[in-house]
């Protein structure tokens, strides 16, 4: 008879809570009995560790083995619990002479022969381990996801015979080697964009801010040329934003390249998405489009064409920066700080306005293309900035990212002293660093009386002011900035 504890960990959203693996040699027939809501994979990794046991030349113990997983009330799943389960079995059976396992973790499933497969969604567990400051064992094909994290105690193996040689004493297991990161120059470049210089100058307010933006204009004026150039411009992601985003693409089962993990992503899904590939779900909750954008863009392209239904669950997220999941056994979070840029068209023909004069559409059929947008969702929106159709000829090249980039890590630089980016200025900050002389504020007081704007976007145009002034470096915002903030609402006004 035997008992040995295993540490190891779950897979819960982006979270990876502890699980503590007791295995328990009695008396009784011959067998393998796993407790504590183990999902079917994880009740079939008894069939996996005999055969593993069997083929890796260990003694299956001929005693009743009762193997409990707890929390008992966390459901289990994934075949991540093998590695665990069987160095137990073999630690209560007295084939691993250190039987002190209090500072180690272990993940892996086990194929028949013995060696070990990856597991998904290993870098949540591998950060829980390095604050937990224990020792994490994990396959080596999971080598890049552990690389990617500073500090931690992660050792490699590639069969369990490894493991349990390094546990007796006999071996050592490898380390993950770091990885560098390489240069963003694949990055898309903003001076591919021809003109346009009132939109690319509302990109760079976008990028110094974390402002969402939306461009309205006729087909092929670079509305997606634009948006797809705002990751280039962006500043680069601080390693525990990088981790997040990281963390969220392993629970997604993405592949991750490590040489490029703390590059901004650009997600691009396409309108006929459903609500739960937008913000994630299914019975056993998974990211969606809004959290593999963290930290990043979420780019959707002819916004009117989604549903209206899968457009308004992004109001939440659009505030908080999360997104909560709830089903009938467990709920999940993830992270969805994103800055959106949509794109749209005037019209159902997409001509509205055009000097060339094909728009066919009548008032009202543009006003209820329009109206597939609601309300609340454009007022979560902070710049809104039209894209005509213009001639390519006599245009000067545009402006290198390289250039745009330096500006916004400036007008970034002075947000970090007062603690937030400017879009993410709560009301106490809005007090602090948007004040306004009497006359100007007289001014935005009109004008959002004018063109008839809420409480939330009157706040919005004061932390986009606030942007405008940060890439001038002044201090105050003054009237010129108060103005261009105002009129990248002009088009709340909706169609004449």
């Amino acid at each position: 008879m035997g008992l040995a504890t295993i540490h190891s960990r779950a897979a819960v959203g982006i979270d990876a809570p502890e699980v503590v693996v007791e295995v328990h040699l009695g008396p009784g027939l011959p067998g393998f009995g796993i407790v504590g809501l183990p999902e079917t994979a994880v009740r079939e990794s008894k069939d996996r560790v005999r055969a593993a046991m069997d083929n890796a030349g260990f003694k299956r113990p001929q005693w009743k083995t009762t193997i409990s997983l707890a929390p008992a009330d966390l459901p289990k799943e994934g075949a991540r619990f093998d590695l665990p389960i069987v160095l137990g079995v073999l630690a209560a059976s007295g084939q691993i002479r250190n039987g002190d396992f209090q500072g180690w973790e272990f993940l892996g499933e086990l194929a028949l022969d013995g060696s070990l497969r990856p597991v998904k969604g290993s870098l949540p567990a591998v950060l829980k381990a390095r604050a937990a400051g224990r020792r994490l064992v994990l396959p080596a094909a999971n080598a890049e996801e552990a690389s990617l994290v500073g500090n931690a105690e992660v050792y490699l193996a590639e069969h369990l015979t490894e493991v349990v040689a390094a546990l007796n004493g006999a071996a050592q297991l490898p380390r993950p080697e770091p990885v560098a990161v390489v240069a963003d120059e694949a990055l898309l470049d903003l001076s591919d964009v021809i003109g346009q210089h009132r939109a690319r100058r509302a990109l760079e307010i976008c990028a110094a801010g974390g402002h969402n933006l939306l461009f309205i204009g006729p087909p092929g004026s670079g509305k997606t040329l634009l948006a797809s150039r705002l990751p280039g411009i962006l500043p680069p992601m601080s390693e525990e934003e990088a981790l997040e985003a990281a963390a969220v693409a392993s629970v997604a089962g993405l592949e991750l390249k490590p040489s490029r993990w703390r590059m901004r992503r650009f997600r691009n899904p396409h309108h006929t998405a459903s609500g739960i590939a937008l913000v994630g779900g299914g019975s056993k909750p998974r990211p969606g489009e809004i959290s593999l954008a963290h930290g990043g863009v979420l780019f959707l392209d002819e916004l009117p064409e989604f549903s209206r239904h899968v457009l308004e669950v992004l109001r939440e997220p659009l505030e908080s920066g999360r997104i909560l999941i709830s089903r009938a056994a467990l709920q999940a979070e993830f992270p969805a700080r994103f800055q959106l840029v949509a794109a749209m068209n005037p019209c159902p023909c997409g001509y509205a306005g055009d000097p060339s004069g094909r728009c066919t559409c009548t008032p009202d059929q543009v006003r209820r293309y329009r109206d597939r947008i609601s309300g609340p969702l454009l007022d979560r929106i902070d710049l809104h900035v039209e894209v005509p159709r213009q001639a390519l000829n006599g245009q000067e090249p545009g402006e290198p990212s390289a250039a745009v980039h330096d500006r916004v890590l400036a007008a970034r630089k002075r947000q970090a002293s007062r603690g937030a980016i400017n879009a993410r200025l709560d009301v106490a900050g809005i007090r602090d660093h948007c004040g306004l002389p009497p006359k100007t504020m007289r001014f935005l007081e009109q004008a959002c009386e004018r063109l008839q704007l809420s409480a939330r976007a009157h706040h919005r145009i004061l932390r986009v002011a606030r942007t405008i002034a940060d890439l001038d470096a002044q201090a105050a915002i003054g009237m010129a900035h108060l103005s261009e903030a105002i009129g990248y609402r002009q088009l709340d006004r909706g169609p004449n």
